[in-house]
């Protein structure tokens, strides 16, 4: 099995498992002793911005791709501050910032999901939303979510939401 098709099951285990938990009531940031560090960024100042602001939710190619070219309702564009945390150490042990770095570049290059942690606790999981160019590997969304793994940035994408799980599907990282 290659590289590709192992992060691509693993990622949809590692979703499929948090998409059927019920909700935690839990609220706030999990671990709050683990900070990032100070280069990385800070709420009130992001260390950098991922995702340009696109003109319609959904791409063309999300579209093209959807049940009978209609994407699920609801997206919207918004742009969230956050810390880029491995989503699966994050939900399993709360591990994130400065400390929790390596390991969650680690983990992300092996096909982990990436996540997004904003101040209030709620976490996003980040994904490239051009989805012909995602389900390809012609996006850069990754690398340069992976580098930016313990950095708190301005992402902006489109939302949607389900069952109170959260998404970002960032636009603007298809490559040229």
């Amino acid at each position: 099995m290659t590289n590709s098709i192992k992060a691509l099951v693993c990622s949809a285990a590692v979703f499929a498992a948090v998409v059927s938990l019920p909700a935690q009531s839990k609220s706030g940031i999990l671990q709050p002793q683990m900070t990032v560090g100070a280069e990385g960024g800070t709420y009130a100042k992001p260390m950098g911005t991922l995702g340009e602001k696109p003109s319609q939710p959904w791409s063309a190619t999300t579209i093209s791709a959807s049940v009978d070219g209609k994407p699920n309702p609801g997206g919207a564009v918004k742009t969230v501050t956050g810390e880029v945390v491995d989503f699966s150490c994050y939900l399993e042990v709360g591990k994130h910032g400065e400390k929790h770095r390596d390991c969650a570049q680690k983990c992300m290059r092996n096909g982990e999901p990436i996540g997004l942690l904003t101040q209030d606790g709620t976490l996003y999981m980040l994904m490239a939303e051009e989805h012909d160019p995602r389900r390809d590997g012609q996006t850069s969304f990754r690398q340069t979510a992976i580098d930016h793994a313990g950095h708190i940035m301005q992402v902006t994408g489109t939302e949607w939401s389900l069952n109170g799980y959260h998404a970002l599907y960032v636009q603007g990282t298809a490559k040229k």
